[in-house]
C-alpha cells in the first residue's frame, strides 16, 4: 500500500495541523522586527493591518489584557521567576484571533508556565456564546500543551515517544490560572468557524512572552526546560 512506500509511520488527525508551527515562526519574526525597529509589538501590528476586523481583535485583546507599550524585553523578575507578555495574531478561514499570553519562566529550572491568556475572537455571528468560549478554552489548553510539552522523538529504528512519560502532555497542574475571552459578534457575517482558529496564535504568543521575560528568542518548539536552560547559558 502507498502508506508503506511513502511513510512508514502511522499518522492520525491533529487539530489545525499546520497553523501553530507556521504562526509560531511568523509571529515570532513579526515580534522581532517590531522590537528591532523600536516599536511596541501591538503598535507595530496595528500599523501594518488595515482590515477593521483585524484591527478590532488586536485592540480588544490589548484592552482586555491591560497591555502596556514597550519596545524592548521587560524582563520582570521576582527571585527565580521571570514574567513576560507576548502577543500573536492569526486568521483561519475568515476567523480572526488575537492572543496575549502572560508566562512565568523559572530561571533556575527552565520551566515555562502559561499563566494567563487573553483571546479576542471574531468568527462572524456568534450563535452559542458559552459553547464558543469552551471551545476557545480547550484550544488554548491543547495548543499550550503542544507548545511546551509535546514532541515525537525518534531513534534510527523507531519512534521512542510511546507513552505519557516519553510523550508528556499538559496536566491539570499546569493549565493557565486565567483565560479571558472577548467575543466580537459580527451579526452581519456568517459563522466562519471556531474549531481551530484559536489554536494558531498560542505558540507564537508564548514564545514572544518568553522573550519578554528573559531576552531569549526561542526558535524551536516545544519550549521545554532543557531548551530554555540551554539558551540561558
Amino acid at each position: 500500500p502507498m502508506l508503506e512506500k511513502v511513510n512508514p509511520l502511522r499518522s492520525s488527525h491533529l487539530r489545525d495541523p499546520l497553523g501553530p508551527e507556521i504562526h509560531f515562526a511568523n509571529e515570532s519574526f513579526v515580534d522581532e522586527v517590531a522590537l528591532a525597529t523600536g516599536m511596541d509589538p501591538i503598535a507595530f501590528r496595528l500599523k501594518h493591518v488595515s482590515d477593521p476586523r483585524d484591527l478590532d481583535v488586536i485592540k480588544a485583546a490589548a484592552d482586555k489584557f491591560g497591555w502596556k507599550p514597550h519596545n524592548k524585553p521587560q524582563q520582570i523578575r521576582k527571585g527565580d521567576i521571570a514574567t513576560g507578555y507576548g502577543v500573536s495574531y492569526a486568521q483561519r478561514n475568515g476567523t480572526r484571533v488575537a492572543i496575549i499570553a502572560e508566562v512565568e519562566v523559572n530561571l533556575k529550572t527552565g520551566k515555562v508556565w502559561g499563566k494567563r491568556f487573553v483571546c479576542a475572537h471574531d468568527c462572524g455571528i456568534v450563535i452559542n456564546p458559552q459553547l464558543l468560549k469552551q471551545t476557545i478554552e480547550g484550544n488554548i489548553a491543547q495548543a499550550l500543551s503542544r507548545a511546551t510539552y509535546e514532541e515525537v522523538k525518534f531513534s534510527k529504528e523507531n519512534v521512542t515517544s510511546v507513552d505519557w512519560e516519553t510523550y508528556p502532555i499538559l496536566d491539570i497542574m499546569d493549565v493557565p490560572a486565567q483565560v479571558d475571552i472577548v467575543l466580537i459578534n459580527r451579526q452581519e457575517i456568517p459563522p466562519n468557524g471556531a474549531g481551530e482558529g484559536s489554536m494558531r496564535p498560542v505558540a507564537g504568543a508564548v514564545a514572544n512572552a518568553i522573550f519578554d521575560a528573559t531576552g531569549i528568542r526561542i526558535r524551536q518548539a516545544p519550549f521545554t526546560p532543557e531548551r530554555i536552560k540551554e539558551r540561558m547559558v
